[in-house]
């Protein structure tokens, strides 16, 4: 498991740098600054959140419990909600895709708070 938050990890921060630099360049002439913007907070959630997948992945070396593994796939799927809406949303101006993106934050929210209650509660605390 641990393997597998940091390879989608690496993945996503690959592709958040890529559309990054997609709408920065490739994009510019064709989209409104508007749309340009919405595609610029994706890449950036995105590549926030797959830093984040690393940590899940590196931090789960060390403690395999649920709550850091459901993290990690919180953390995974807020990014295909939020940043996937996001791109779709300025790619294609299908307004109705924003209602998509909250629900990819709530993710984001849910991933760092389990990621902190693994690591705050009691039991987590205790001497081995």
């Amino acid at each position: 498991m641990s393997n597998l938050f940091i390879g989608l990890g690496a993945i996503n921060a690959s592709i958040a740098v890529a559309m990054g630099a997609f709408a920065a360049h490739a994009l510019k002439a064709r989209l409104s600054a508007d749309y340009l913007s919405v595609i610029q907070t994706a890449a950036d959630y995105q590549l926030y959140h797959a830093l984040g997948l690393v940590l899940v992945g590196v931090i789960y070396q060390h403690s395999q419990n649920r709550l850091n593994a459901l993290s990690g796939w919180f953390m995974l799927s807020g990014t295909i909600l939020f940043s996937g809406s996001l791109y779709l949303l300025g790619l294609s101006g299908i307004r109705w895709l924003g209602m998509i993106t909250p629900i990819g934050g709530l993710c984001f929210i849910i991933a760092w708070l389990l990621l902190a209650y693994a690591h705050l509660r009691p039991s987590a605390n205790r001497i081995h």
